[in-house]
């Protein structure tokens, strides 16, 4: 088998230029050569030419093997290069090999020349082999670099694991997330870091299964920083392989959504109180609708029988006050629900409210229950009902105390607190602009985390049965809902709880007032009552008659339009149910201030009205009733409207 080789012999002999051809060609190689003798002749084949090996005699008369080797290594080409000498000393081939010779030969023993230019074609080809992989080698951890750069650009924590979970690699989007910097993490098991709680570990082990069996996940992580901050994460993960289809690494892309989880979760907590509400809302208008009568009946019956024994009396009276104790209960359920009755406020400087708790607090309080406060001295007041407030704090502290049975330290502190537009964004019930904060923090047990997002719901209490009716957080949320504030829970097992509630500083709405006044009978007037409760229509006419007025009933808008159109120049005021079904009470107004403009009404409920809804449709109302009513302000609201009407 002939081999095709490319030789540049230096050599100004051509005899011996022969013989090495012929040697050449007994050794199976097919020869293509150019001789040359001179530095310029040698660079120009060089240049023209590509070639497999260059053979050079030692010692030519201006051209030395020396010299030719210097001008091959000039051109930066990596070619064999065999030195053939008729004498050599051992000190001259030395020499020769450490300027980058590759072999030299005796002239008299050229039986050596084929093995070592088979010798140095295989070398050379391994040189040229590792020499491309080198340089594909650089290729690739330049591409790498360049991908890394616009790896670190990326905004998403990007990091590289092997099958062990070892961190390999780690962009600026990961030292940015998590606060570890890449020199920090290299080669540290990436569960010691971002995962020191079981329930998130066990998320980890759920993806780590995952990407066992189909070599790629994606869910939602809770991971935590270098700072120890807890942040949630949309993780991506997926299996690197080799040339040969092996797992080699993990790659995983993970983007912070830590804030719009607490948004979700917000919302999702507005939604769950507000469908609470709803059902609060319809549960206290039935209720107020059966206490109305009951306690009517109550007050009405020592009025009609005078001669009544004093135990029956005493019956009477004891359910009297029944019916307002489940009056006052709903007014809580209401005030959760932000539909309650309407409240007084004025402008408050709240430091007067927390000094008084505080005082109670010192003097009531087991003495293993220390207070402290830390009241802001310039701090800014509010527009509120100071009654609703002092509430609030009295349920938070109480709260405080009864999470404290072995004792411990209840601090009570308030400061001004500015909302801007990135916290306002991250609390869904948040408004720019000034706040008062005022926190009660307790060292006591702590609030469970699987039960902290349900405290605020009416009827939830962990105490013990008889010791807690479960409506004290849910009325305390819905009087700062009520305020256009907001709370914040924060508690850890064992350690304590801290309250911080934000109120707006600044007046808000305009204060109402309510009436007082003597026990008034009327003079004949005509009062047409509205509401489909029978039951509430016959006390409430009862009621009127016993206290000089005559009374129409109607059981629903109809009937009203009915009765109204009849006796309108005779009836003075209209008292009407808003909450009705079919027609309601607003519609039944709107209908007869068509008849009469001038109409008078007093509405009532259950529930607060909708006042917007009421301006939105041009309703003019004279009074608001809440129910349950008692007599004394039935009849002295009927009293201030109609003697309104007389002097105007």
């Amino acid at each position: 088998m002939h081999f095709h080789l490319r030789v540049l012999i230096v050599e100004d002999s051509e005899d011996d230029t022969f013989l090495t051809l012929r040697e050449l060609s007994r050794g199976g190689y097919t020869v293509d050569y150019v001789r040359v003798d001179t530095p310029d002749t040698m660079l120009a084949a060089l240049d023209e030419h590509l070639w497999d090996i260059v053979i050079a005699d030692y010692s030519l008369p201006a051209f030395s093997a020396l010299e030719a080797l210097k001008v091959l290594q000039s051109q930066n080409l990596d070619l064999p290069f065999i030195i053939i000498s008729g004498t050599i000393g051992e000190d001259t081939a030395v020499a020769a090999m450490k300027a980058g010779a590759h072999d030299y030969l005796i002239k008299g023993n050229l039986a050596r020349l084929v093995p070592a230019v088979e010798r140095e074609m295989r070398e050379a080809q391994e040189r040229h082999k590792r020499h491309i992989a080198e340089k594909a080698l650089q290729e690739a951890e330049q591409q790498i670099r360049e991908q890394a750069a616009l790896l670190d650009v990326a905004t998403d924590a990007i990091f590289v694991q092997d099958l062990e979970y070892h961190i390999l690699f780690w962009n600026k989007g990961a030292e940015r997330l998590y606060g570890w910097e890449a020199a920090e993490v290299i080669g540290r098991d990436v569960t010691d870091l971002l995962y020191r709680y079981e329930q998130p570990l066990a998320a980890f082990e759920v993806m780590q299964a995952m990407l066992t069996k189909e070599a790629k996940w994606q869910g939602e992580l809770q991971q935590i920083t270098k700072s120890g901050k807890d942040v949630i994460v949309l993780s991506r993960s997926t299996i690197v392989r080799d040339e040969s289809s092996n797992p080699k690494s993990i790659l995983t892309v993970s983007t912070d959504i830590t804030e719009k989880k607490q948004l979700e979760a917000q919302f999702l907590s507005a939604q769950r109180l507000e469908s609470l509400g709803t059902l609060a809302s319809g549960i206290a208008h039935d209720f107020n609708n059966i206490l109305t009568p009951i306690l009517a009946v109550a007050q009405l019956l020592p009025l009609k029988l005078p001669t009544l024994d004093e135990s029956t009396q005493e019956l009477l009276k004891m359910l009297e006050g029944s019916a307002k104790r489940g009056a006052d209960l709903v007014k809580q359920l209401l005030s959760f629900t932000r539909r309650g009755v309407a409240v007084s406020r004025t402008i408050v400087q709240v430091r007067h409210l927390l000094s008084d708790v505080a005082q109670v607090a010192q003097r009531t309080f087991p003495k293993s229950i220390e207070t402290q406060t830390n009241i802001e001295p310039d701090l800014w007041t509010v527009f509120a009902d100071a009654t609703q407030l002092h509430q609030v704090l009295m349920n938070l502290v109480v709260n405080a105390r009864d999470a404290m049975p072995d004792g411990g330290l209840l601090t009570i502190s308030a400061e001004n607190f500015w909302v801007d537009e990135s916290y306002a964004r991250m609390h869904v019930d948040a408004e720019v602009g000034p706040y008062i904060l005022l926190t009660i923090t307790d060292t006591g047990t702590g609030i469970a985390p699987e039960i902290i997002d349900r405290i605020f719901d009416p009827f939830f209490t962990t105490k013990d049965l008889g010791k807690g009716t479960g409506l004290g957080l849910s009325t305390a949320i819905g009087i700062i809902k009520n305020h256009n504030g907001f709370v914040n829970v924060y508690s850890e097992l064992g350690k304590g709880s801290s309250f911080k509630v934000y109120l707006p500083s600044g007046q808000l709405t305009e204060p109402q007032s309510t009436a007082d006044g003597e026990l008034p009978n009327g003079n004949g007037e005509l009062i047409l009552v509205v509401d489909d409760e029978a039951t509430i229509c016959e006390i409430t006419k009862t009621t009127l008659l016993k206290h000089n007025y005559r009374v129409l009933t109607a059981n629903d808008g109809v009937q009203a339009f009915s009765l109204y159109t009849q006796c309108k120049d005779d009836i003075n005021l209209v008292l009407i149910d808003l909450m009705m079904p079919g027609i309601d009470g607003y519609t039944t107004i709107l209908t007869l201030q068509r008849i009469n403009p001038k109409i008078q009404i007093i509405a009532m409920s259950g529930l607060m009205p909708n006042w917007s809804n009421t301006h939105k449709i041009n309703l003019s109302i004279q009074e608001f009733l809440p129910k349950p009513f008692t007599t004394q302000a039935l009849l002295i609201t009927l009293h201030k409207v109609l003697h309104q009407s007389f002097c105007e």
